[in-house]
């Protein structure tokens, strides 16, 4: 009996820890998923006015109305729409009416159609969230300039380049004006939420490893008959 004791605590002690990370796990995915509820909320809330001095930490997915003049500056990044495949992202200088000068994402068109001419200094109403991407890494190519295409919604790069302030403005609604270009509206999905997959595999290895200790103390048992 005195055999069993080491590993039989071994293994309740082993189970309980990856029972608690696993049951820390879910409350994870109970605060992540009230968070995500939060954002979706916040993304379709009425618009507001743009902010004198946007910051991420305080107006990241904020809804905004501007008014003024779409711009003839344009940056073309190249991203991938589920179901549609490779598409470029069209990005524009905004000048609004008390002459601010902001980026504005005005959503994707078909990888065939990036050269395809499109109006400028086009006076429009427009409605999107503000927006900070992250997706900028390690292994992100720097733009082709010479071919014209950006790999990556590089705020301050773009900014230089077409003239105004590090802000951008991603549209949730089309303009009046058919610029040939589909809206590509921020949402939650972009946030990573697996903490129910990290969960299933604690508690899995919780099962496995009181399996094993079962295993272990039987074999230990019948060594000592």
């Amino acid at each position: 009996m005195k055999r069993v004791i080491l590993p039989l605590l071994f293994g309740v002690v082993g189970c309980a820890i990856l029972l608690k990370l696993g049951f820390w796990q879910v409350d994870r995915l109970a605060w992540k998923q009230a968070l995500l509820a939060d954002i979706d909320a916040r993304i379709v809330a009425a618009p507001v006015g743009l902010p004198d001095t946007p910051t991420e930490d305080r107006d990241q997915f904020l809804p905004v109305a501007v008014s003024g003049m779409i711009g003839e500056g344009e940056i073309t990044i190249l991203a991938s729409l589920r179901n549609a495949g490779p598409v470029f992202r069209i990005i524009r200088d905004f000048e609004t009416e008390d002459g601010r000068r902001i980026l504005i994402d005005m959503g994707f068109v078909p990888e065939t159609e990036r050269e395809t001419p499109r109006a400028g200094n086009v006076p429009a109403d427009l409605v999107g969230n503000l927006h900070w991407p992250d997706e900028i890494g390690n292994q992100t190519p720097a733009p082709d300039l010479d071919a014209g295409i950006w790999f990556a919604r590089d705020i301050p790069a773009m900014a230089e380049t077409l003239n105004t302030e590090p802000v951008l403005l991603v549209l949730r609604d089309p303009p009046q004006i058919d610029l040939g270009v589909t809206p590509f509206p921020v949402d939650s999905g972009a946030i990573p939420n697996d903490h129910l997959s990290y969960a299933i595999t604690w508690f899995l290895l919780a099962a496995v490893w009181l399996g094993m200790t079962l295993y272990l103390v039987w074999r230990i048992s019948r060594r000592a008959n």
